[in-house]
């Protein structure tokens, strides 16, 4: 299942895929072209088979702009998966600024980075609102820290605070997305394996991202669920509350390939 030569290889042509179009992507972004939204998508779709990773998409995304998506979180290739199927930008805390090499594609990716704490609630809301009024898509992991995929965590209702304010007097629009790793090599990937895939806790990223890259063919099921406001739902939390349980739904369908009834729109 795990090769050492396979992992070396993508691994090797990732990276160098990656340094070849940086430069291409900071033009864009230093002149302000369309290019800096569209590039990003075809590299993430790129990478999708350098790394040996086939995405099965169901539902709609949401045509209108801005958009806020949120979605779970429970591995890095969340990034790639979501990148190459949705022009947005992330939202990430102020840490991955100082990543090594990963800092810079979120920055090159136009990513808003906000500083989580509770008492920079309203800096963050300000940071996001500005970024949709000026009609940028943005993804939001709103769980606040990844998962071990095998659940979805509970929402934070405070990094929904943007979806109160109106833009052109219309409300936020927000879709909730489920992702889940559901198989490897054609198989389920079953619950003592999804860590191979998800990134949580204190894992080592540099031994798990080897791991990884050595294992054969990756399926993630993306679901877009029914987009909804806050006006719709009642309330903020309410608007939290129901798209972490749409999400838990699709996660759960995807990984029991049973159908579960969809959660009524709000």
């Amino acid at each position: 299942m795990n090769s050492t030569w396979r992992a070396g290889r993508r691994l090797l042509v990732y990276l160098a895929w990656t340094l070849l179009l940086i430069p291409v992507q900071l033009f864009a972004v230093a002149f302000g072209l369309r290019l800096a939204e569209r590039l990003p998508r075809f590299y993430h779709r790129s990478c999708w088979r350098l790394l040996g990773i086939e995405v099965e998409t169901h539902g709609i995304v949401s045509p209108a702009r801005p958009t806020l998506f949120v979605a779970n979180h429970s591995s890095y290739l969340d990034i790639i998966v979501l990148g190459g199927l949705v022009p947005a930008s992330f939202v990430a805390k102020t840490e991955v600024a100082d990543w090594p090499f990963f800092g810079t594609l979120a920055r090159l990716q136009r990513s808003v980075l906000v500083d989580r704490r509770a008492r920079s609630t309203a800096t963050q809301r300000d940071a996001l609102l500005k970024r949709l009024e000026a009609g940028d898509n943005l993804i939001l992991f709103p769980e606040g820290t990844s998962n071990d995929g095998n659940r979805v965590l509970p929402f934070k209702s405070a990094l929904f605070s943007v979806a109160e304010r109106r833009i052109g007097g219309n409300p936020v629009l927000v879709q909730p997305v489920s992702v889940t790793y559901a198989g490897l090599d054609g198989m389920p990937l079953g619950y003592a394996l999804r860590p191979l895939v998800a990134w949580y806790g204190d894992m080592d990223l540099g031994g798990h991202l080897w791991t990884l890259a050595g294992l054969g063919r990756l399926l993630v099921v993306v679901e877009f669920h029914p987009p909804v406001t806050v006006p719709e739902c009642g309330s903020r939390r309410a608007l939290a509350g129901h798209a972490h349980q749409v999400v838990a739904v699709g996660v759960a369908r995807a990984l029991t390939g049973r159908r579960l009834a969809p959660v009524a729109a709000a």
